[in-house]
This record gives C-alpha cells, structure tokens and sequence, in this order.
C-alpha cells in the first residue's frame, strides 16, 4: 500500500506539461505500481486501504502530534493558538487535560473508522449484493489532470452545498422528530465543545456524524463515480482542511481551504 503513495500526487499532476526524462520515468513507475496494487489486490481491498491510509497520513497522525503538542506543551501552543488559552483541550495554559478531552479524542477516532465501515458496507452492498457497480471506479487506467481537476471541484462544491442543508434542514429544525433528535444530539455532543481543537473535526454524536461527515463527503464520490485517485486527491483535500481548520493555530493555512469552514459551526 506505501507505494501507491511514494509518488506525490502532485507529479502525476504535473506529468502531462512536462516531458523531461525524470519526469517519464517517474509516471513510468508510478502506472506499474498502481497496475500492480490493481491486478494483485481486490477493487473493494484497494478502495477500503487507501482511503483509510488517507484519512491516516492526512487527518489522524497530523491531529494526533497536535493534539499532544496542545496538551504536552501548553505554553508553547498557547502562543499560535488563535484563540489563546481557550483553543487549547483544557482550556487553561496550566490546566491538565481531562478524561473529558481524551474521550473526545477517542470518539473522533472512532467516527473515522466508522466512516470506513460504512463505507465498505456500501461497497460491498453494491458490488455483492446488488451486483452493480462500485461508487469509486478502480481501474487500471488513469485519470487526466484534468478529469481530477475537475473532479476535486464539483466534489468539493457538492460536498459543500450537502453539509450546508443537512446543517440548515436536519440539525438545525424541530420540525420532525428525526430533527429534533439530531438536532438534541448534535447540541448536546459538538456544542458542549467550549471551541475546536485538534481532532474534533470528527467529533460529534455518531448518527450525526455520519450525515453531516460521512455522507456528504462520500456522496460525491457515488454521484460522479469517480476514479480511485481523483477520490485520493478529494480526500486528502478534505482531510487537510479538517486538520488545519480544527487545529486552532494560526500558523496554519488554513484560509486556502474554502475560508477555514471548520471553526465554525454553519
């Protein structure tokens, strides 16, 4: 599976406008890697590892090392926190961190795997049970720059109208009683948070997690079928911009990703 990502996505990208000898050898090697990952391994095995090995390299381990730095080193972090003392997990430059905060950690963590296996179960239903298609194509041949390109934005444009009314209709309405709970749920779990800090990005009551996380950044993926490294490029996006914007520093870049949603609530 590291080899699939030894490669930076970053020179396929780059593959087509260049021609140096480097360059070929690079995309050369990059296309038997990837044939191989897809001749030895199952579709489901290769889609199920490498959005996991995602959501591992760019939201887990990066949020995890912030998080101990918050807590380990408070005086430190509280100098690049852009909410001082109170974007730190207990609030309080000498305060210690609480079973509170580390069980807010944990059910991040465990909302990440959730996801993947939700994610499979999806799969699977659709490949075995129903015996159609995948949502995410994995196949041998690769996608353009320009297919990923515009893949990445209508993913993240329809991930972004998606997490807009699942917000407006569902956790902000007492109109149903499915609303109400959620709405209950998503006040009492993500609201109890005084303000984000690393990891809570995932952080919510699981249901709820699911439509407003889960949901709206997989169903682009199943609408616009897309290929497995256009949706390796699309997660890593979103799971970059949930590790930035829910960090708290204000080292990070965190306005290049559509205006640092995550420290808000919408």
């Amino acid at each position: 599976m590291g080899a699939l990502f030894s490669l930076p996505i970053i020179s396929l990208l780059l593959v087509p406008t260049m021609t140096s000898y480097a360059t070929s050898l690079n995309f050369i090697f990059f296309y038997m890697t990837w044939s191989t990952l897809v001749l030895s391994h199952s579709p489901l095995r290769v889609e199920l590892v490498s959005s996991a090995a995602v959501r591992v390299l760019f939201f887990v381990l990066p949020s995890v090392l912030f998080f101990l730095f918050d807590i380990l080193t408070p005086s430190a972090a509280v100098l690049v926190k852009a909410q001082g003392e109170a974007g730190l997990p207990s609030g309080r430059k000498k305060g210690n961190v609480r079973t509170r905060e580390l069980k807010i950690a944990a059910w991040s963590l465990f909302n990440v795997l959730l996801g993947i296996v939700l994610q499979a179960a999806i799969e699977t239903l659709l490949v075995q049970g129903l015996a159609i298609r995948s949502a995410v194509k994995v196949s041998m041949r690769l996608p353009m720059p320009w297919e990923m390109g515009k893949g990445l934005i209508l993913g993240l444009l329809i991930r972004e109208v998606l997490t807009y009314y699942v917000h407006r209709y569902v956790l902000h309405n007492s109109k149903s009683v499915f609303t109400r709970y959620m709405t209950r749920a998503h006040r009492s779990w993500y609201h109890s948070l005084r303000t984000p800090f690393p990891l809570t990005a995932h952080y919510d009551h699981p249901l709820v997690y699911l439509l407003v996380r889960f949901l709206p950044t997989y169903l682009p993926a199943l609408l616009l079928r897309f290929h497995m490294l256009t949706y390796v490029l699309f997660l890593s996006t979103v799971s970059l911009e949930e590790t930035f914007a829910y960090s708290g520093y204000t080292v990070m870049p965190t306005s290049f990703f559509l205006g640092g949603y995550g420290t808000s609530d919408r």
